[in-house]
């Protein structure tokens, strides 16, 4: 007897969107289904060992270089692969998420590089997990023109010539993709987006010059590098492409990352193109994993956490030169400033604040960095050309003067700044808006003239359990506690009803976003994603 087909994917409680087949095709879902069956099941041993790990430090409230890897840390042979041309030249970065409009912008903005995001930046709705894909196969056959029912205006590509490198971004090992599933169980959504995307394109882009290249978010250890370079092995032979094709740049966003760099980049190093300095998800993860351990963990407003606080400039430092010592690009973070229409001077102080903190990127070695408008495509750019001249990127200044103690990434306690009433009211108010619009099916939400994704409202809600577990007295001598958070919480839904009236308030899911907040922020048993009870309630 001949064996038995394997079971194929099944679509699960999803309407029909027009144009899915295209995306959703049997070949595609064949290549997904593949994907699951090989490695889902090392996905959910190393989320497991995640578990573990977070318990040691619970134990322990402390990290350090592994000591069984040390043997790789200090081999001074061996590089990652050299960058393709598409992905030399690094210097700025937009981000956004791949809905039609911002899929032309971004390509558009001039900007050398567009991440485009099914992860933080884009809610996982079903609609935007195809069309996202959609978009991007328009915009690589040049089919993505289009006209903005409600403006007016046409939008249209420039000359290929011009246009950004596209890396996408797939959602992060943790979350499932519910509608696709196979024999009941979800296939996980990276291995949706990366699939899909990578099956329809990859061929597509090495014939366009270019290449299917990534950004890997939320890794916890080199481990799931190791597993992510895998699958790129199984699917370049897959398709029949040569080996090293897919280039990875890693977002070094957790703080358990951050001791494993040298590590990552070796697991990946025919696929590595570098990696990348994160904010509001490192600050996340540092709440996340030290939560156990007492006043000298508490973090401040993150607004006043900058990345020239000691232990986040440790981190960069030593970012810049374990790229640099391996040959891999070391890109910088994100200036989310979203410029106003209506107040020069509010633009002009941002400008002056993205300005510096490009120049101090660019400074320390950075081969490039983000922003999440295309008005700061400019000023960005012009910090990393003072620095680079004609070169495409500085992997030749090695920082050796750099020097990293285990205990420097985590000495937060370094900070002089103290949590304060108005910190607490603007996590509030900042997650709620953030929730709301996220529910509605929007990732990247425009807030007091910031653009803001899902880390926004990971560091946000952790704060907030971070503040009132440590008993935090703010300035004002108020305790942070539930009370306060729950009295604060309802003051901020009162003040946007005022703010937007009883019927847009009604029409939107304003009061289920405050209960969401208060539910990943009071519980005692803190969520490990506050993404995973939203997806419940995602639409």
């Amino acid at each position: 007897m001949s064996a038995p087909a394997p079971s194929s994917l099944a679509i699960v409680d999803a309407e029909p969107l027009p144009r899915q087949d295209e995306v959703l095709t049997d070949a595609a879902l064949a290549f997904v289904a593949e994907l699951h069956r090989r490695f889902t099941p090392r996905r959910d041993e190393l989320l497991a060992r995640r578990g573990e790990r977070r318990a040691e430090i619970a134990r322990t409230s402390t990290l350090d270089f592994l000591p069984e890897t040390e043997a790789v840390r200090v081999d001074d042979t061996w590089k990652v692969a050299p960058a393709p041309a598409a992905l030399d030249d690094r210097r700025v970065e937009i981000t956004g998420p791949t809905d039609r409009k911002m899929t032309v912008n971004a390509l558009n903005s001039g900007a050398r590089v567009w991440l485009a995001d099914f992860e933080d930046a884009s809610a996982p709705t079903w609609e935007n997990v195809v069309t996202g894909q959609l978009n991007l196969i328009d915009a690589y056959t040049r089919n993505i023109d289009f006209t903005d029912p409600r403006s007016g205006k046409s939008y249209a590509l420039k000359p290929a010539e011009e246009l950004a490198t596209v890396v996408t971004r797939p959602r992060g090992w943790h979350l499932d993709e519910r509608h696709l599933q196979l024999d009941d169980t979800p296939v996980p959504g990276a291995l949706v987006d990366f699939g899909l995307y990578f099956f329809h394109n990859a061929q597509r882009l090495i014939d366009l010059g270019k290449g299917p290249y990534f950004y890997l978010p939320k890794t916890e250890s080199h481990l799931e590098a190791r597993l992510w370079n895998d699958i790129f092995v199984f699917a370049q032979d897959y398709v029949g492409i040569p080996q090293g094709t897919v280039r990875a740049t890693v977002l070094i966003e957790t703080i358990t990352a951050a001791y494993e760099m040298e590590e990552i980049l070796y697991e990946l190093r025919d696929h590595a193109s570098g990696l990348n300095a994160g904010r509001w998800d490192y600050l996340f993860s540092i709440v996340k994993n030290f939560r156990d351990g007492g006043s000298k963990f508490v973090l401040p407003d993150r607004n006043l956490v900058t990345m020239t606080a000691p232990f986040m400039r440790a981190y960069t430092e030593l970012l810049v030169r374990t790229c640099h010592k391996r040959g891999a690009h070391a890109i910088g973070g994100m200036a989310a400033f979203i410029p106003s229409r209506r107040d020069a001077d509010v633009n002009k102080v941002a400008f002056e604040k993205v300005k510096a903190d490009k120049d101090r990127e660019a400074g320390d070695g950075f081969d490039g960095s983000w922003v999440a408008h295309p008005d700061l495509v400019p000023i960005a750019m012009a910090s990393f050309d003072a620095v680079l001249g004609a070169k495409p990127n500085q992997k030749d200044r090695l920082r050796e003067d750099v020097s990293v103690a285990a205990g420097d990434l985590i000495a937060i306690d370094t900070l002089d700044a103290k949590p304060s009433y108005d910190g607490l009211r603007n996590a509030v108010a900042v997650g709620i808006r953030y929730i709301e619009a996220w529910l509605r099916g929007m990732g990247a939400v425009a807030i007091f003239n910031l653009m803001e994704d899902a880390a926004t409202a990971e560091i946000s809600r952790s704060q907030i359990w971070q503040w009132i577990n440590a008993d935090v007295v703010f300035e004002n001598g108020e305790h942070a506690t539930s009370d306060l958070a729950r009295k604060v919480a309802a003051e901020e839904l009162a003040a946007i009803r005022a703010e937007i009236g009883d019927e847009t308030f009604e029409a939107g899911k304003w009061q289920q976003a405050h209960d969401l907040l208060l539910q990943v922020s009071l519980d005692q048993d803190y969520a490990d994603f506050l993404t995973l009870p939203a997806y419940e309630q995602l639409g």
